[in-house]
């Protein structure tokens, strides 16, 4: 059955792919960027696709996407919240809050809740975690901190990684929600900016994508983590099994973000 997918950080890397993919496969892609002319490009690939533009540092941004897809959409099957950020040359966003945090992490977190009204119970959200995974400094989430650009990453990870479970255990009959590490090190402008290496087949993550998005084997897993580098379910960061601290986690995602849910 013909799914409508939404797939951010869809105008390069595995993001892109995986719209290929999943296009391929017969289902209705909605596509986000930050560049309206590379998308309309990509949107000619991939039978018309619908396009949303938005900066997602910048929440007043995310939300009037989010109100767009409202709109527009009665149903979307899937969320694929794949967009993020590594390295950039200013890390400090409009809101005084880190970039990585605001990308990675709270933006998502937006854009699912704004959504959680056309997601069907049947439906899946598919958050791209990372194999790395640090201890999250709560406060500088809301107030910027200076970090270095690979422990930001990290922490915004492991944060993504737990309010995916936290929501699955507060939505127990569905939708389904899915962290994934796509798989280390491969071939994105990321890579290639943080770390100066090439890197391995794109296709591995935007594969793995796909499988969380279309196969059956993830629909018992809600809240669980995939780690693609063992091709299997695993356990993330030790303290996403620790509850104390994953509700101060939770406490402070919704204290920030609560005035962009509607």
């Amino acid at each position: 059955m013909k799914k409508t997918i939404l797939i951010t950080g869809a105008t390069n890397g595995i993001g892109l792919l995986a719209a290929k993919k999943l296009n391929l496969l017969d289902n209705k892609i909605l596509i986000h960027g930050r560049n309206k002319e590379k998308l309309i490009s990509i949107s000619k690939e991939l039978n018309n696709a619908a396009v949303y533009v938005a900066d997602l540092s910048n929440m007043e941004a995310v939300v009037k996407m989010s109100e767009t897809l409202l709109l527009e959409h009665k149903t979307i099957d899937i969320v694929i919240n794949n967009a993020g950020i590594l390295k950039t040359n200013n890390t400090k966003t409009v809101h005084n809050r880190d970039i990585r945090f605001d990308v990675n992490t709270l933006a998502p977190f937006i854009i699912t809740n704004n959504l959680l009204p056309i997601i069907p119970n049947t439906g899946r959200v598919i958050n791209i975690s990372s194999a790395a995974q640090s201890p999250i400094n709560i406060t500088s989430m809301s107030s910027f901190t200076q970090m270095d650009d690979m422990t930001a990453y990290a922490q915004s990870k492991l944060a993504i990684t737990i309010w995916s479970q936290e929501m699955a255990r507060k939505h127990p009959n569905g939708p389904i929600f899915i962290s994934i590490n796509p798989g280390s090190l491969l071939a994105t402008k990321m890579v290639k900016e943080g770390f100066g290496i090439e890197g391995k087949n794109i296709n591995i993550g935007a594969d793995i994508i796909v499988k969380a998005a279309m196969d059956d084997k993830f629909l018992n897993n809600s809240g669980a983590y995939y780690d693609n580098d063992i091709k299997s379910f695993s356990n993330p960061h030790p303290l996403a099994d620790d509850k104390s601290y994953c509700d101060k986690l939770m406490a402070e995602i919704y204290l920030i973000t609560k005035e962009y849910i509607k």
